[in-house]
């Protein structure tokens, strides 16, 4: 080989060689519960290597009962939480935390009124008949647009301790529960199929699911939390259109209590109710979120007593990392 070719190869080793060698940016996600279907467009960015063509080394760290990863992430120890819902970016503004709602992996928030069959029980406002099991959480959110909206009553209500028993027991009762996991439970172990109302098909806007970081870490490092929503992203869509199976192994790898029945039950209701690909995520891509519908949620808040005025919900999130289209293509063609 002469001096130049060998020269020439060289260079071209050199010019190559850092992307070979590239490092990966290393990189937590904290869930706001033990895993589950519900997780599972993340778990699929893992299992099957999304993350890492996206340049990352991602950790999912599982929540669950008395676990605050929210803290984690305001003490710089991960890089990005699961949120409940808006209003959790909502309470951020008002408490002058520095975080940010940067994607909405679930379009629709699953939470659902469940009632016994056979009641006459066939529309939302008919649950006005019946006793309510809500949460106290379930009280100060959402029974307050029910009430506002709707016309409910708090006369109607009654403590849900997320146990089903009262509920079972008492025909003239509705219960709350997330549409991908109580109406499995209460299927199998009690062998009724109960009347599902989703909040969301009534008016309850809210978005769920949602990625939150640092303000500082999105204006710090923009390139690697793009990355991260899009390999999330992409992750969904091959989870809820692809080959999931080793997501679920990864998801029963942490929650050996999650069976393949639940898995599947979680995946056919979030695909029925359109949790995660429904609305504006149809054509900005999945994990939309727009500023139409978060001033719409906020004022619906707003009415129902359940935020202040005073709160700008504006700088609760940001749409820089979504609504490119990203994993469009990715869906089952027509």
């Amino acid at each position: 080989m002469s001096t130049g070719i060998r020269w020439f190869a060289a260079a071209v080793m050199l010019t190559f060689a850092p992307a070979h060698a590239q490092q990966l940016d290393k990189v937590t996600f904290a869930t706001n519960w033990v895993a589950q279907a519900e997780h599972g467009g993340f778990y699929q960015a893992l299992a099957d290597g999304t993350y890492r063509k996206h340049g990352l080394d991602v950790t999912i760290l599982p929540g669950g009962p008395n676990v605050n990863h929210r803290l984690q992430l305001l003490a710089g120890r991960i890089e990005f939480y699961m949120s409940a819902n808006s209003l959790q970016a909502f309470d951020a503004v008002e408490r002058n935390i520095p975080t940010l709602a940067i994607a909405a992996m679930f379009q629709k928030d699953p939470q659902v009124l469940l009632a016994h069959p056979d009641q006459g029980i066939e529309q939302f406002d008919d649950l006005k008949k019946l006793t309510l099991f809500i949460s106290k959480e379930g009280m100060a959110s959402y029974f307050q647009w029910m009430k506002r909206d709707h016309g409910f009553s708090e006369n109607q209500l009654k403590p849900y301790t997320f146990n089903p028993q009262p509920f079972l027991a008492d025909r003239r009762s509705a219960m709350q529960g997330y549409v991908t996991s109580e109406p499995f439970a209460i299927e199998t172990q009690a062998r009724i199929k109960p009347k599902i109302f989703l909040l969301a098909d009534q008016g309850f806007d809210s978005y769920s699911t949602l990625v939150e970081t640092r303000r500082d870490l999105a204006e710090r490092n923009p390139a690697m939390v793009q990355r991260f929503i899009d390999a999330s992203i992409v992750g969904w869509a091959h989870y809820l259109y692809g080959d999931n199976k080793a997501a679920n192994d990864r998801i029963r790898k942490d929650n050996p209590e999650m069976s393949d029945a639940a898995i599947a039950y979680s995946i056919a209701k979030m695909k029925e109710f359109g949790i995660v690909d429904s609305g504006d995520a149809k054509s900005l891509g999945i994990g939309a979120m727009t500023d139409a519908r978060m001033k719409s949620f906020f004022e619906r808040m707003l009415r129902a007593g359940v935020v202040k005025a005073s709160v700008d919900y504006r700088k609760s999130y940001s749409l820089q990392f979504v609504n490119k289209g990203v994993g469009n293509d990715l869906r089952p063609k027509q």
